[in-house]
């Protein structure tokens, strides 16, 4: 099966669970390209997706400074584990952290960037399914969400988290219900102009499940280029 041909199929399976939640906003679909060349980013971006996530640093300066196109054309989103360490090379190459994963991250990026006079926009991760490998506030954690939120320079849009690493439908349900509960909890105490309109869950595995608990934002891999040989 072509890119194109999964771009359809996936693109179709979204509209089936917005549909089956009787929502009628749009989902943005992410291409994970971890590892894949950049012929292939290419053609994600032909083929209309023009978010595109990357999960290491280093990997996506060398492949994504290859795109010959305007930056209006693609958005380049650090969709994984950001290291203290490379936060000014993850400024120079990303156009968004999508990863954000505790408070003391989040001072470092806004004092970053305070010296470089910019702003870039963010999404908090968080650990909805409280699994010990995986990074990000739990969902308790309101103080720091909310001091987060409030930093200047960084503009929060939202949260994310990763599903379970589970088959059970009814636990990964829980841990997306838990991120759409957590936005909501924090948007009645944040003021209208730092209000989160985005909730980044579902990958290849779960993205349908997500989307029909309030997703608005996937990522895709699998999905979208085959499994890995």
């Amino acid at each position: 099966m072509s890119l194109f041909d999964r771009v359809q199929e996936v693109r179709e399976n979204i509209q089936k669970a917005l549909q089956a939640s009787n929502r009628k906003n749009r989902v943005t679909l992410v291409a994970a390209t971890k590892t894949q060349d950049i012929k292939l980013v290419k053609e994600c971006i032909v083929n209309g997706i023009v978010n595109i996530g990357e999960n290491r640093v280093q990997e996506a300066h060398e492949k994504l400074s290859q795109l010959q196109i305007n930056a209006s054309q693609c958005v380049k989103r650090m969709i994984g584990h950001l290291q203290s360490n490379k936060i000014n090379k993850a400024l120079s190459v990303f156009d968004t952290i999508d990863s954000i994963d505790t408070v003391s991250l989040a001072k470092k990026i806004s004092a970053k960037i305070e010296n470089k006079d910019q702003n870039i926009q963010t999404l908090l991760e968080i650990n909805t399914s409280y699994e010990q490998n995986k990074f990000g506030f739990l969902p308790e954690d309101n103080e720091g969400m909310l001091e987060s939120i409030e930093l200047t320079n960084i503009n929060v849009r939202g949260l994310m988290t990763l599903g379970p690493n589970t088959n059970n439908v009814t636990e990964i349900e829980r841990s997306f219900s838990r991120l759409r509960k957590t936005k909501e909890k924090l948007n009645k105490q944040l003021p209208k102009e730092l209000q989160l309109t985005e909730l980044s869950m579902g990958m290849s595995g779960d993205y349908e499940i997500a989307i029909r608990q309030g997703s608005t934002m996937v990522r895709l891999g699998s999905a979208l280029f085959g499994s890995r040989s």
